[in-house]
């Protein structure tokens, strides 16, 4: 497993920093930010919400609203002190927030443990406030639990990837109960599909490894991208 898992991380983590996000719009957040992401299914029954940070936004929601089952997906600001804060105040690392990604999804098409699996396998859980060149608690890996089976399912994963040696290091993902959200600014949601050739940072980070991950979980993807 650790030979197969390792690999897989070594291939889907990519060491370049996302602060250096190349001439982003620097507006001012709507605080009635309007979601660029449509309900892309049309769920019966109710939707559950995962809340995840796993480093740039950018990259975990190009990622996860391509999962079967995930109805929309918002990235946004989660675990820190500050009302409503802004891009800018998140970037100094004084806030206490992360960079983080809301999802809504249904339960009957996909689970919560699979959420978890696409998680620990897009990203480090080893690095301390660290993903790959982006440096900061605003990029640090957790998991905002909702409820008492959210939290007892990601410490048994996380436990069981410890034991099992599936890292040369012991995972630091922080597991916490969710306690706030803000969206991010307007320019940030649905951000690679909106600017993959406008911004090098979506052709060069994003790119590589959304195609690496529909390689690995080709059979969760949605229809229109299994290609």
């Amino acid at each position: 497993m650790k030979t197969l898992f390792s690999a897989m991380m070594l291939s889907l983590v990519v060491m370049t920093s996302c602060a250096q996000k190349s001439s982003v719009n620097n507006s001012k957040k709507d605080n009635q930010t309007t979601m660029t992401n449509t309900k892309e299914e049309k769920n019966k029954g109710a939707t559950e919400i995962a809340t995840f940070a796993n480093g740039c936004f950018w990259c975990t929601e190009a990622i996860f609203k391509e999962l079967k089952g995930v109805v929309s997906t918002t990235s946004g600001y989660s675990g820190g002190h500050v009302k409503n804060p802004s891009y800018e105040e998140v970037c100094t690392g004084k806030t206490g927030y992360a960079e983080s990604l809301q999802i809504e999804y249904d339960p009957q098409q996909i689970s919560f443990d699979e959420l978890l699996e696409v998680f620990w396998k897009t990203h480090d859980p080893t690095t301390l406030n660290r993903q790959g060149a982006d440096v900061g608690t605003q990029y640090r890996s957790a998991i905002f639990y909702h409820n008492a089976t959210q939290k007892e399912k990601a410490e048994k994963y996380k436990a069981a990837l410890n034991k099992s040696g599936a890292f040369d290091n012991p995972i630091v993902t922080e597991i916490t109960p969710f306690t706030n959200f803000f969206p991010a600014e307007n320019y940030h949601q649905d951000y690679f599909y909106n600017n993959a050739n406008k911004n090098p940072y979506c052709k060069i980070v994003i790119q590589p490894k959304v195609e690496k991950f529909r390689k690995v979980f080709k059979d969760k993807l949605k229809a229109q991208y299994q290609h």
